[in-house]
């Protein structure tokens, strides 16, 4: 069978990705999920517990790599983060091959919250950014559990602004309502089999 049509979908934080990708699930598109995977790779017996260890042994207590511990090391030392994922990212990549390698579908998403700050997008054949206004956005964060101006801040100013993700996007999805959402989504699907016909 031929590489499936790689749908890469991203979007800033609060935008209502998982909720977007969990949409094309509902519509038979087989969904790989980059932290799910990074989840995976932390778990017990997972292949990143090794990689953290060796930079952080007080990050992995019970071997599985505890998340918590893992934010406190990042955030002391902004070293830490780039070493970090020069060890976790071949990890993921590794992951997601052999999600295309096993998968049995025309269209496969691939849902990745840094997409286009990685270099990601460049390995896609189109991508779908989700988006609404930063007002919406601002309150479906800071209604999460712990969350502080400061933080929401901070997660921001590692994202890549929403105005230019659009900009770069193939297809733009607005989450203001499910059904608005839901109608999009097909939209895409419809608009991406014109395209693997042509």
């Amino acid at each position: 069978m031929n590489q499936p049509f790689r749908l890469g979908l991203t979007g800033s934080i609060g935008m209502g990705k998982s909720t977007t990708a969990a949409m094309f699930g509902d519509e038979g598109v087989p969904v790989w999920d980059a932290d799910a995977a990074v989840h995976r790779l932390y778990d017990k017996d997972g292949a990143g517990v090794a990689a953290v260890q060796a930079l952080c042994p007080a990050c992995v207590p019970d071997g599985a790599v505890d998340r918590t511990r893992l934010k406190a090391w990042i955030a002391e030392d902004q070293s830490h983060l780039p070493r970090l994922e020069a060890a976790i990212h071949p990890l993921v990549a590794e992951d997601r091959a052999a999600f295309l390698e096993t998968a049995e579908a025309d269209i496969v998403l691939l849902d990745i919250p840094l997409l286009y700050e990685t270099g990601g997008a460049a390995d896609m054949d189109a991508v779908v950014v989700v988006s609404v206004s930063a007002t919406i956005q601002k309150a479906r964060v800071m209604s999460r559990d712990g969350m502080t101006e400061a933080h929401y801040a901070q997660i921001l100013a590692r994202q890549m602004p929403d105005a230019e993700k659009r900009a770069r996007a193939d297809f733009v999805i607005t989450t203001k309502s499910l059904e608005a959402a839901k109608a999009q989504v097909r939209d895409v699907l419809k608009e991406v089999r014109n395209r693997i016909d042509a």
